[in-house]
């Protein structure tokens, strides 16, 4: 199979779909790789590191997707890419679809085979393809949170983790998953007084026995989050729907209701957001202040560490890429009920339940139409 990986053009956006390391095992494989010029430089990589390992270099994006069977990307594709994008192509990227209903709809004319990074499961549960950027994300969002206190930036001029005879800042953390869990340990090694709020008394539970009485937890609820909310520093949103918008958990009534210069950090805003004023901002803009809280909604967190995050992920994608290389894309998909979760649209169908749900579509089940032959 011919598998491409175009340069990411989204504002900021550095990693890269494939590592030379996961270039060299499909090359190994017996597959072709087309990587576009320049596309590794933001994490470190040179055209001549992937030409080492057997790539073809492309030296622009229409010359990538017009050889490629399948795309290998890191996030959505871009209005000018959706246009590259033909039918029969496979695309193995992040989607966040249900936050997004231009793309999905350029998806959809494409005719493509689009899988979502976002929604593949495992068979011990979770997300294993979103778990290396939600571990980044949610340790990134108390660097840049403790950042956004300070004064300069809008902030109350509040040191994360305070000084002896100054207290620490209260940090609420919604959701106790990857992105919250990665959160709760930051942000108590700086030694700030941390508190997360899930809905699940069993997820609670673990997080209590593995922090201990460091760690406060609360089962979520209005009344819960709004004391929480109104009475931190800095609020870290974490909560995930696989596949679907994020609930609005934080109204607009309880930011006006908190202190002036506290930080909102928004790690959900890639499915809508989970604070009601959240607003998508970019690494050139990533901040706002609206009521006096500081909005930090960046869609894109973990390509602010590239390096880090291209190859954490590639550790968790490779074998699904192999799979769909190897197999193509039905069999894989038919053989892996784990990887099928990750098909969200199929040939101008959209087969993922909650995209279809939040966006209006009708639901197609991806299994009655991978296995018609006409389709």
């Amino acid at each position: 199979m011919r598998i491409g990986v175009p340069k990411e053009i989204k504002n900021h956006e550095y990693r890269v779909g494939l590592v030379p390391s996961s270039v060299r095992e499909l090359i190994h494989a017996g597959h072709q790789v087309i990587v576009e010029t320049n596309a590794g430089f933001g994490v470190g990589v040179s055209d001549a590191d992937y030409e080492a390992v057997g790539a073809m270099i492309a030296s622009k994006p229409e010359d990538v997707f017009a050889v490629s069977d399948m795309i290998v990307k890191i996030k959505e594709p871009q209005p000018s890419e959706w246009k590259l994008l033909r039918s029969g192509q496979i695309l193995f990227t992040y989607l966040h679809l249900a936050a997004d209903p231009e793309q999905a709809k350029g998806l959809i004319d494409s005719g493509c085979i689009a899988i979502a990074y976002d929604t593949v499961t495992s068979p011990r549960g979770g997300l294993p393809l979103l778990m290396p950027s939600s571990e980044v994300a949610g340790r990134m969002s108390i660097q840049v949170g403790a950042h956004c206190l300070e004064k300069e930036k809008g902030g109350a001029g509040i040191l994360l983790g305070g000084v002896p005879g100054v207290k620490p800042a209260k940090v609420t953390i919604l959701g106790g998953g990857v992105v919250g869990t990665s959160a709760a340990r930051t942000a108590m090694g700086f030694g700030a007084h941390v508190t997360i709020i899930d809905k699940s008394i069993y997820r609670l539970a673990e997080l209590d026995m593995f922090f201990g009485g460091r760690l406060g937890t609360l089962y979520s609820s209005f009344e819960t989050i709004e004391q929480c909310v109104v009475d931190s520093d800095l609020v870290i949103g974490a909560v995930l729907v696989p596949g679907a918008a994020a609930p609005k958990l934080v109204s607009e009534d309880m930011v006006k209701k908190m202190r002036k210069g506290s930080v909102l950090v928004d790690v959900a805003i890639d499915q809508g957001g989970c604070f009601e004023t959240s607003r998508p901002t970019t690494f050139t803009h990533p901040t706002y202040i609206e009521h006096g809280i500081v909005h930090y909604c960046v869609t894109n967190m973990p390509g602010g560490v590239a390096r880090t995050s291209a190859f954490a992920l590639n550790n968790a994608t490779l074998p699904f890429v192999l799979a769909l290389a190897g197999k193509g894309y039905k069999k894989a998909l038919l053989d892996d009920p784990y990887l099928m979760e990750g098909l969200n649209v199929y040939r101008g169908h959209i087969t993922y339940e909650a995209v279809a749900h939040d966006l209006g579509y009708p639901y197609s089940d991806p299994k009655t139409l991978l296995r018609n032959k006409a389709a």
